[in-house]
């Protein structure tokens, strides 16, 4: 895979953060939170995949995109206001995109996905409450190559780029290319460094990370599981895809997702992909809770697979096991 087709996806997804840190410092307020009003996660959610989606297509114009957003809200004469918010946006990044074009550029997220040819995969903003609560949110990125992932780009705005514990640059990138490796570095692109999972081989030794919210993982499961592997340091709890990136930093051995309810649920391959590379590339290994890889061949969701394990590779075996004999118990 072509560095420069790397280059073109960590430009756009520097892009989507200024929109979305805009979207959040403009519109998100004490009175949003108190409302629970979602429109400004919607504007970003929109604003991201316009901008992304259209610079994209600007550097490699036959590659498709599988995306969630589509035009019709804004289009709808109810939601003058909103359209009108999201062009504004967009216009601060982009300014030479008109409304048609804006239009265009979030429609163009049609892809369905497979297991045959090439296509870009994105979530917006992942870590929607994370992203109203100023907390932790994500720009994911990756293009996938027959059920492949070839590159795995991740804007995370509010993670600092050093470690979690705070101090010099918050907003960091991570990025990946199958073979190449993985970095980080700040929005700007400056202080790159080439990333490594962590070193610990001794599972008591683990940190584990997992998210906020009950709904997306069993909080209850993570703490049987930490237990059996005898985990005594705090788990990090945080939204969206940048739970792999501490991971793939070091920050963190393990990543947990565990389904959290009985029913089937399916993942969507874009709440993962680029996570998941970032991960592989930094030395790790990332399966569902059976030890299966995960598979992005099936369209828009891994509908073969059954939670997620992402972890340093060393202690996955082991991290395996307690999860299956926790589930088991269940």
């Amino acid at each position: 895979m072509e560095d420069k087709t790397l280059s073109a996806a960590v430009e756009a997804v520097g892009f989507a953060c200024a929109l979305s840190r805009g979207v959040r410092a403009a519109l998100v307020t004490d009175d949003t939170l108190t409302k629970k009003d979602r429109s400004p996660v919607t504007i970003a959610d929109l604003g991201v995949q316009a901008v992304i989606s259209h610079h994209l297509h600007q550097h490699n114009p036959d590659i498709p995109l599988m995306a969630e957003e589509e035009s019709a809200l804004l289009r709808d004469p109810a939601n003058a206001e909103l359209r009108k918010r999201v062009l504004e946006h967009v216009a601060r990044i982009a300014p030479a995109l008109d409304e048609t074009a804006v239009m265009a550029a979030i429609d163009r997220g049609h892809h369905q996905g497979g297991a045959a040819g090439r296509f870009w995969t994105m979530d917006p903003i992942d870590g929607t409450k994370g992203f109203i609560r100023n907390d932790q949110y994500a720009v994911a990125l990756a293009l996938i190559e027959d059920g492949v992932v070839q590159l795995g780009v991740l804007g995370c705005p509010s993670l600092p780029v050093e470690t979690m514990q705070g101090g010099g640059t918050t907003g960091a990138i991570f990025a990946a290319r199958r073979g190449g490796g993985a970095r980080l570095c700040a929005l700007d692109q400056s202080d790159a460094r080439v990333i490594h999972v962590s070193k610990v081989t001794e599972t008591a030794q683990a940190v584990i990370c997992q998210s906020v919210e009950t709904g997306h993982t069993s909080h209850g499961r993570s703490a049987r599981i930490a237990a059996k592997l005898r985990v005594t340091a705090p788990s990090l709890h945080m939204d969206s895809q940048c739970k792999y990136g501490v991971v793939a930093r070091g920050e963190a051995s393990v990543y947990m997702r565990l389904p959290s309810r009985a029913s089937v649920y399916e993942e969507m391959i874009w709440d993962h992909a680029a996570g998941c590379l970032i991960v592989e590339e930094a030395g790790g290994r990332v399966t569902d809770v059976n030890g299966k890889p995960l598979n992005f061949a099936l369209g828009r969701t891994l509908r073969d697979n059954t939670g997620v394990i992402a972890t340093n590779g060393h202690i996955h075996d082991q991290e395996i096991a307690a999860v299956r004999s926790v589930m088991a118990e269940a």
